[in-house]
């Protein structure tokens, strides 16, 4: 990019229409000053440089240096002078204007009230009109910034301008910086433009400042909207940075990312909640799990390995937990077994809760999760059996060993334990066949599920690794070993021992953040009603 652009730039001011990127910077001329340009962190950064020509052959040419440029210590372009600004607006080369244009605008919490100058772009968010004075609050994702508009003291083109927009047009405002105690962040800007870049429709169909309160669904029937609110974007930029922290994380244990299909031949689990789809001639189903490919690459030999790709369940729930597209978050490691993935599970849930801890701050107060806490480990292991006791105590209603535990019960058991814990020693008869039983307890397997207080986030186990056992357990629960032929056949051939996990996305942000609904936890959820958009 900087190599490209700065050619782009010598290019044009030597009249040439086209670069040639195989010709590389040279260093001529040490004597003369003139100015680079490089992207540093998404801004256009300016910097001087003794230097002169810059291509070789026939065809050298000079920069010419911009002049009334101050850059930060940390080389991110800080304001341009009004001569600078000026000579940009009437030079002729427009795509390098239009470039440094929108390269050059300053992110509203970037600016304090010491800036001096700035040039911002963003939504209006509010407009207030006092009568002698003009409010304009300016949003884009980073902040608000106050625009005082003083009516006999703005030129008066800014004005009509400014009385004309309608809240949520896209406008960019350039003007100085002052600062001012009542202001929202100290300092507000006294406009010299304003810039109309794109006029939003009037009325809205949701109210973007929240003085209205809107039921979910209208909020998701206008989506774009209801994620420029300061609530919403702060779910997911921190969703953005719990990725970030899940990829560090498994990349610095040594971990292959790897993605598997999401168009299968067959359930993963065997069932009937599963997306069919027409495959050419034959049909197919929506990946309900990334289970059995994780297995496979056990038996590839690579050992450790995790995918974050989605997952589709054919399951007619309507409850405030459940998806019918979600993100999963999945795990497999050769030469484990349960244990070892479950204390790989509560690391990975600690790192992410203090990545968000440290970060994520800003969005945390947005949210107003002012009490925002990091789980201790180890968390606490339960068997099955005591968790169906503690459920049966508590609802007053007996659970019989063998049943599977519903959300009454996993209310009443999160209640007592308070903290996220684990359900451990599962009956083999009610998780998946892959799941491997003990062997002094064959009716008891290795499985387990991750619990926080509110609900289930993941379900993993130590799994088979001998064909024999696996195809006596597939059959055990009434399928077919001839339909997973292809899953089947890698443990004939040196499957080690191994185990894994599948942690889901949206219900750790959703637990993590306090959420009231899954559907807030993904940017456009995908349900037994919703479809669009």
């Amino acid at each position: 990019m900087y190599q490209f652009f700065h050619q782009q730039l010598a290019c044009r001011m030597a009249g040439w229409n086209k670069c040639d990127p195989s010709v590389n910077d040279r260093v001529v001329d040490p004597a003369e000053v003139t100015v680079k340009f490089g992207i540093v962190g998404g801004s256009i950064c300016m910097k001087e440089y003794s230097a002169g020509s810059v291509f070789s052959g026939n065809h050298d040419t000079t920069l010419i240096p911009f002049r009334g440029v101050r850059a930060s210590q940390n080389g991110r372009l800080n304001r341009m002078s009004p001569e600078c600004a000026g000579w940009l607006r009437k030079t002729q080369y427009p795509p390098l204007t239009n470039y440094i244009r929108f390269y050059m605008r300053t992110s509203i919490a970037s600016i304090h009230p010491d800036t001096g100058y700035a040039e911002i772009m963003g939504w209006v968010h509010e407009i207030r009109d006092l009568g002698g004075l003009l409010f304009l609050l300016i949003r884009d994702r980073s902040g608000f910034i106050q625009v005082t508009l003083p009516r006999k003291k703005v030129p008066p083109a800014v004005l009509v301008t400014a009385e004309g927009l309608s809240r949520e047009s896209v406008v960019c405002v350039k003007g100085r910086v002052v600062a001012i105690e009542k202001a929202p962040g100290g300092r507000e800007m006294i406009p010299d433009e304003i810039a109309l870049l794109n006029r939003a429709e009037s009325p809205l169909p949701l109210d973007v400042v929240e003085k209205v309160p809107a039921e979910l669904d209208t909020r998701l029937d206008a989506r774009f909207l209801d994620i420029r609110k300061p609530r919403v974007t702060a779910i997911f930029l921190i969703r953005s940075r719990v990725m970030q922290i899940i990829g560090d994380f498994f990349h610095s244990r040594g971990f292959a990312y790897v993605t598997t299909p999401k168009v299968v031949a067959a359930a993963t689990e065997g069932g009937t909640e599963l997306f069919p789809i027409a495959y050419f001639e034959r049909e197919a189903f929506l990946s309900q799990s990334p289970q059995l490919y994780k297995q496979m690459m056990m038996a590839a030999g690579f050992e450790k390995v995790f995918e974050v790709g989605p997952i589709f369940r054919a399951e007619e729930h309507n409850t405030t937990k459940h998806l019918n597209e979600a993100t999963s978050i999945d795990v497999e490691v050769s030469f484990a077994d349960e244990r070892h993935v479950m204390a790989l599970l509560e690391e990975l849930i600690v790192e992410i809760y203090s990545g968000v801890a440290e970060e994520c701050a800003e969005q945390l107060d947005t949210l107003k999760l002012h009490n925002f806490e990091v789980p201790e480990t180890p968390f606490p292991r339960i068997p099955y059996a005591d968790a169906i006791e503690i459920a049966s105590r508590r609802t007053e209603s007996e659970i019989a060993y063998g049943e599977d535990i519903g959300t009454l019960a996993e209310k009443a058991i999160g209640e007592e334990m308070g903290v996220h814990y684990f359900i451990i020693e599962w009956p083999t008869a009610i998780k998946p066949y892959y799941a491997m039983p003990f062997e002094q307890r064959p009716e008891i397997c290795r499985a387990f599920d991750l619990m926080h207080p509110r609900m289930e986030l993941a379900s993993g186990a130590q799994r088979v690794h001998l064909h024999d056992t696996l195809v006596r357990q597939i059959r055990a629960k009434g399928l077919n070993p001839e339909s997973f032929e292809f899953y089947l056949k890698p443990f004939r051939y040196g499957m080690p021992p191994h185990a894994g996990w599948g942690l889901g996305m949206e219900r750790l942000i959703m637990t993590m953040l306090d959420l009231g609904n899954i559907r807030e936890a993904v940017l456009f959820p995908r349900d037994r009603h919703r479809l669009v958009p």
